[in-house]
């Protein structure tokens, strides 16, 4: 099952979660970044530069080393997927912003993986490990199983507009089904060592998850100074794309281990996102209830 799941099912999930992306996508939302290029241009700097820096020193103050320590940098060098965008609907943000972001975000990382993974293997493996990011064929991998479905979808929204729009949430619902085989199979396949790792790397995804979000919020609020801003901000940023690092982790790199960091924070993500949207929505309420009593 691990190996199906591994070679076959991990590859289609990623390819119907990018599909997904790509039927919500219009050509309006890039136009976008260039209508708003203050909050592209925090929120992208934030995704591509913050969040390396911040997994390097939370791997670095939770000690860790070789393969886990790997597989958490390179989630951090993967985009936000559609679970940023979901929730940026949901906590009331600004959704086309977070599409943008999204979509642009995934250009820019088929070319930064591969060369900042294998900056992390060399640094925290050694300049003997068994591990290597073959630069070209691990960007055509990308490029195949992100970028083209991506624009497949939009070429299916473009033609078929109705029909993208009944199919979309099917296809999240489908791909997040398989992902989370892929996280029990992984599991299954580490055997008793996954208590350890869990213990080990555990700690780590929780606090980059939490405090890249943070970090986000923070700085959305400081530099755009729009509410609705900081929090797509603060999504894109917390909410990586868990999916894609497992891809490349376990079928790319063939680590079950490194792939640790991103199946718990591909879990702990949701809870954390969650109780982000509650918190603001509760803000807004309260705000909203001010405003009606004065």
């Amino acid at each position: 099952m691990y190996q199906v799941l591994v070679g076959i099912g991990l590859p289609v999930a990623l390819i119907l979660i990018m599909i997904g992306v790509g039927l919500s996508l219009t050509f309006k939302d890039f136009t976008r970044v260039f209508m708003q290029p203050r909050a592209f241009l925090v929120g992208i700097t934030c995704q591509m530069l913050l969040l390396p820096i911040v997994a390097v020193v939370i791997i670095d103050l939770a000690g860790l080393s070789g393969e886990l320590a790997i597989g958490l940098f390179i989630l951090a060098l993967c985009p936000g997927g559609t679970t940023s965008n979901l929730y940026s609907l949901l906590a009331r943000a600004d959704v086309g912003l977070s599409i943008s972001l999204t979509t642009i975000a995934g250009f820019i990382t088929t070319f930064t993986i591969p060369l900042l993974g294998n900056w992390a293997i060399y640094h925290y493996a050694g300049e003997n490990s068994q591990f290597e990011l073959p630069v070209l064929i691990t960007w055509v991998k990308l490029m195949a199983i992100t970028i083209i479905p991506t624009l497949i979808g939009m070429g299916i929204r473009m033609q078929w507009q109705g029909f993208a729009e009944r199919t979309e949430p099917y296809v999240s619902k489908l791909s997040a089904a398989i992902l989370a085989l892929m996280i029990v199979s992984i599991a299954l396949q580490l055997g008793e060592k996954v208590l350890t790792y869990l213990l080990q790397a555990g700690f780590a995804a929780l606090a980059l998850n939490v405090v890249t979000m943070v970090l986000g919020y923070l700085v959305g609020k400081w530099l755009v100074e729009s509410e609705q801003q900081a929090r797509t901000i603060c999504l894109e940023v917390g909410l990586q794309n868990g999916t894609l690092a497992l891809l490349v982790t376990v079928t790319i790199l063939d680590s079950a281990t490194m792939s640790i960091g991103p199946s718990v924070y591909s879990l702990l993500m949701f809870v954390t996102a969650s109780l982000f949207t509650m918190a603001v929505l509760r803000k807004d309420k309260i705000a909203q209830g001010k405003v009606v009593t004065s």
